[in-house]
């Protein structure tokens, strides 16, 4: 065991927070997300039994945001006509403020979201039961 770092963390994800680079990211999906799929040419990391929340939480714990591009977290918007209530996304937002004052946070469509998924370095799955409580990181530098 380590001191100061969230117990949540396995040292396979503490590994590959370490391993990725400003500019990469990582996805976090919820229990709806199709990790297996979206994760097929990068790593996937099993979370199932904790939720969205703490898992965003426990990352911004050690890994700082991007501040180089606009927006260094994107939600996957609410598709048009689902009506469907998303306050996770207030927490997230309580999380990032938190961990990186004044970052900023975008929406984008559901495939987009998706094709942007595929291209991260890892993706971790949770059992996260909220809907549209999927999150992707970019990754920034320690300074």
């Amino acid at each position: 065991m380590l001191k100061g770092i969230p117990s949540i963390l396995s040292p396979e994800l503490l590994k590959i927070l370490m391993e990725m680079g400003h500019g990469d990211t990582i996805a976090i999906g919820d229990g709806n997300f199709p990790h297996a799929s979206i994760a097929k040419n990068s790593i996937l990391v099993r979370l199932d039994g904790h939720g969205a929340v703490e898992v965003l939480d426990a990352i911004l714990t050690l890994f700082p945001l991007d501040t180089y591009v606009d927006a260094p977290v994107s939600l996957m918007e609410v598709v048009p006509g689902d009506n469907v209530e998303t306050p996770i996304w207030d927490e997230f937002a309580q999380i990032v403020e938190k961990h990186q004052p004044g970052a900023k946070i975008r929406q984008i469509e559901r495939f987009e979201f998706y094709e942007t998924a595929k291209k991260c370095y890892a993706v971790v799955a949770t059992g996260e039961t909220a809907m549209y409580a999927n999150v992707i990181l970019q990754k920034g530098v320690v300074k």
